[in-house]
C-alpha cells in the first residue's frame, strides 16, 4: 500500500497526536514520523536566565522581530553539515507559515540575520522545530523573547522534542511520553493566538516577566 502524501494538514494532525516529521538528511527523499519515549519541553513558567544572559540581554545586541523572515530562519536552521530539513520538509513548513500555523523569531545584527527559532502552533502548544545562531548567545536570547511572547499569547506548552545541554541550561526538562500526551491534550483545549505584531518590550521587562513563576 502506498504511503499517504505528506501534506501540511497531515503534519498538523500528527502534531496534535504528539508525532512530528523528520528526514534522515538534506538529501533524503523520505520522511519518517517520530514519537519519542521521552519528550523535551521548556516550561513556560520555569525559563532559566543566568546572570551572564541577563547582562547580554540588557546590552540589547540584537533587534528582535517575529514572523518577519520565516524563510530566512528556516534556511539558517538548515545551514549546517547535518540537518533533518530536506526540501520537502522545508516546503511543508513554508506552507504552514503561509497558512498561519508556523511562526518564527528573528534576531538581527544590522542587516544580518544573527539567529532565530521557528515552530508550529496548534491550540495552546508551540512545537519548537529548530533554531540557529550566528552570533554569541543569539539562540539563547531568541528563546528568552520567544518564551515571553508565548506566555503573553496564552500558550501553555513549549515542546522542544528532544533535550540538549544547551536547552537544559535554560530550564528544559524531559518527561515520559504518557505525561507529554496528557499535557498536549490539555494544550489542545486551550485557545491561544501567536502575537507577532506587538512591539518588543525592553530587556529588563522581559527578564522580569520570564523569571516569574506565576
Amino acid at each position: 500500500m502506498r504511503a499517504p502524501e505528506v501534506t501540511p494538514d497531515l503534519v498538523l494532525a500528527a502534531y496534535a497526536r504528539g508525532i512530528f516529521p523528520m528526514a534522515e538528511g538534506r538529501d533524503s527523499a523520505q520522511i519518517f514520523w517520530v514519537d519519542p519515549r521521552f519528550r523535551g519541553i521548556l516550561p513556560l513558567q520555569g525559563f532559566h536566565v543566568s546572570r551572564s544572559l541577563r547582562r547580554r540581554m540588557r546590552a540589547q545586541p540584537f533587534a528582535i522581530t517575529f514572523d518577519s523572515d520565516f524563510p530566512g530562519v528556516l534556511a539558517g536552521c538548515a545551514d549546517r553539515d547535518e540537518t533533518w530539513i530536506n526540501p520537502e520538509i522545508a516546503a511543508l513548513y513554508l506552507a504552514l507559515f503561509e497558512a498561519g500555523h508556523a511562526h518564527s523569531i528573528e534576531l538581527w545584527d544590522g542587516d544580518i540575520l544573527a539567529g532565530g527559532v521557528y515552530g508550529v502552533t496548534i491550540g495552546g502548544a508551540f512545537f519548537g522545530e529548530s533554531m540557529f545562531s550566528r552570533r554569541t548567545d543569539a539562540s539563547k536570547i531568541a528563546l528568552a523573547y520567544l518564551v515571553d511572547r508565548l506566555r503573553h499569547s496564552g500558550f501553555t506548552l513549549f515542546d522542544t522534542q528532544f533535550i540538549t545541554p544547551h536547552l537544559e541550561s535554560l530550564g528544559a526538562v524531559e518527561i515520559p511520553r504518557s505525561e507529554y500526551h496528557l499535557r498536549l491534550a490539555q494544550a489542545m483545549r486551550t485557545q491561544a493566538i501567536f502575537d507577532a505584531e506587538s512591539p518588543v518590550d525592553p530587556a529588563d521587562q522581559v527578564v522580569q516577566r520570564i523569571t516569574q513563576t506565576s
